[in-house]
């Protein structure tokens, strides 16, 4: 597996085995069951929550592609946009292949990769909710889409409609995040290995450092360098004193690099830090877990899910609120691009785009139209100033 053998654990009998010469002497073995059982009932809540949110949106009336607008991308962007697409495709069923299939065939049993190839997968739910109170971020609608579950999601904020929302490439997006989000976590966890051998001593936590640090590098070449220029996303409330190219489509907010460098280096954790027998740190217990081998391959898949889901949320959807709280103005540069504002404001919609000058609009809440007057709510009055009771 990918963690490294901790010297200890060659030269002294596992917990396990502890344990369970305990138990034929006759000693009374706790159970430690619970953290893995913890994790699992964590990641069953969470997959219900998507598979609800999920079934809504598909049932519902915001599963509508969102079209691209007026605007023409440029033909190398939808050259190399298709070509993108084609090959994240080509690559989903070859990393079932691999991480799945193959060693269930020679093993009869799904790894650890395979159980993070499907968990990373899921993560694909989370995608959009950087947006939950501002749309600060937004995909090129040209690519194929049905809209975005975001208006399913209990308590969210930001504006959407029909047509007039966030547009998630759902055949990019979904391959990608799972065999995608997999390759770059095994290229960490290599990053990890060399980082070890070169300086022994190195800890744990130092380790995990190192690894965030080469994240953030690698997302700046990934995400600022390519993904962004090709057009498949940009970041138009990007805080512009704090990012690379500032004022283009293809912004880059160096927060991004420092947030998702902090979740990959967490699931290069999950999958580096392993015990003799390749498990990690959320399935500790699984060996006495009853009820046969599907039971235990479940409550180890839902423990790993949640683990991740967990680094996902914490690490990079809690604290992007307060920067999509304190978004800059929408740049003129997409603006232009209808392909980019997907319908949410701009030309044409009635709505202004996001601005630290405007409001930040709500469900049934008034907005500021393009006129400066407000607008209100349909079938909703404006409050009125009731004056205070000057008597006695």
């Amino acid at each position: 597996m990918s963690g490294q053998p901790d010297p200890d654990k060659t030269s002294s009998p596992t917990l396990t085995e502890t344990r369970d010469a305990a138990a034929a002497a006759g000693a009374a073995v706790p159970s430690k069951s619970k953290p893995v059982q913890i994790w699992t009932v964590i990641g069953a809540a969470i997959l219900l929550l998507q598979l609800y949110v999920w079934i809504r949106w598909v049932s519902g009336p915001h599963f509508e592609r969102v079209p691209a607008g007026p605007s023409d991308p440029p033909t190398l962007m939808k050259v190399v946009l298709t070509t993108w697409t084609a090959v994240t495709l080509i690559g989903f069923p070859v990393g079932l292949w691999f991480f799945i299939v193959r060693p269930w065939r020679r093993e009869r049993r799904i790894t650890l990769d395979g159980m993070l190839l499907v968990s990373f997968g899921l993560l694909f739910f989370q995608d959009p909710l950087l947006n939950y109170f501002n749309t600060w971020c937004t995909y090129n609608s040209w690519l194929w889409n049905m809209g975005s579950w975001t208006q399913d999601i209990p308590g969210w904020r930001s504006f959407g409609e029909p047509g007039h929302m966030m547009a998630e490439p759902l055949l990019m997006n979904a391959p990608g995040y799972s065999y995608g989000v997999l390759l770059c976590t095994m290229l960490g966890c290599w990053v990890m290995r060399r980082v070890k051998a070169r300086w022994p001593g190195i800890s744990n936590l130092g380790l995990i450092c190192v690894v965030a640090v080469w994240t953030f590098v690698f997302d700046f070449f990934m995400e600022g360098l390519f993904l962004m220029p090709m057009g498949l996303f940009t970041y138009p409330g990007a805080i512009r004193s704090l990012s690379i190219n500032a004022g283009h489509y293809y912004q880059w907010p160096l927060y991004e690099g420092m947030m998702w460098g902090g979740v990959q280096a967490g699931l290069c954790a999950l999958r580096y830090f392993t015990d003799d027998r390749g498990r990690s740190f959320v399935e500790r217990g699984l060996e006495r877990v009853r009820g046969g081998m599907v039971r235990q391959q479940a409550t180890r898949f839902l423990a790993i899910f949640a683990a991740s889901s967990a680094l996902f949320f914490v690490f990079y959807n809690v604290p992007v609120q307060w920067f999509a709280m304190h978004a800059d103005s929408w740049p003129t540069d997409i603006q232009k691009r209808s392909y980019f504002t997907s319908g949410i404001c701009g030309d044409g919609t009635g709505r202004l785009c996001p601005d630290p000058a405007l409001p930040i609009p709500g469900p049934g809440s008034a907005n500021i139209g393009p006129d400066g007057k407000v607008v209100p709510p349909e079938n909703r009055k404006l409050p009125t100033i009731v004056p205070f009771d000057k008597g006695r």
